[in-house]
């Protein structure tokens, strides 16, 4: 079976390098013209219940049923939402947080561990879903840190968080074994890279 899990378009956070989190920001003017047409058309698309994502699966699949699923959300990053490190950089709970590798909890947020179960949780249920018709494309549009949590747990090759996190618009086409994954071996397996924008991208 085949799972695509696709970022979202740009917003003005991320072209400011600003923590979005769960705050509801749009996609911008420039965001939704770098997008395109996925160039397929699946039954329904799983997505971050944030108007981002929203946005972002409606260019790449128009007209097709989306379905919210709040385990796929943005990682909630309490009270550094809104702020870049360049507006933190002298804040010791946020020097104390990057120290550690930004693993501790967010104040009023999540931690990363806390964020990574929620989405494995959430998108294992996906793939369950998905297995019941696995000639058919499961399609998910979320964020950059939902990427990067499913594929540091689940993805194959092995590769560290960070380097999970697609471009705007971009993401990854995966393969599920039916037989591996009912025997409890919950493995993505990258396909290829993809770009939903009309300029492609490399990372």
């Amino acid at each position: 079976m085949d799972v695509y899990l696709i970022r979202h378009g740009e917003t003005v956070y991320n072209k400011l390098k600003k923590y979005q989190g769960q705050q509801e920001i749009p996609l911008s003017p420039e965001g939704r013209e770098a997008l395109r047409p996925a160039g397929f058309v699946p039954d329904q698309v799983y997505v971050s219940p944030l108007g981002r994502a929203r946005e972002t699966a409606e260019i790449l699949f128009p007209g097709v049923k989306q379905i919210p699923v709040p385990g796929i959300m943005e990682m909630c990053f309490g009270k550094f939402e809104g702020q870049s490190y360049e507006d933190m950089e002298h804040d010791p709970v946020y020097v104390d947080w990057i120290s550690r590798d930004a693993k501790g909890r967010c104040p009023g947020g999540e931690s990363k561990t806390e964020f990574t179960q929620r989405v494995v949780q959430a998108t294992q249920q996906l793939v369950e879903i998905g297995l019941k018709t696995p000639e058919k494309p499961l399609v998910i549009v979320a964020h950059g840190g939902t990427q990067m949590a499913a594929m540091e747990a689940m993805g194959r090759p092995a590769e560290d968080y960070y380097s999970w996190c697609a471009p705007n618009g971009c993401g990854y086409r995966l393969t599920v074994n039916p037989e591996k994954w009912a025997a409890g071996e919950h493995i993505l397996t990258l396909a290829e890279k993809i770009c939903c924008t009309k300029q492609a991208h490399t990372w």
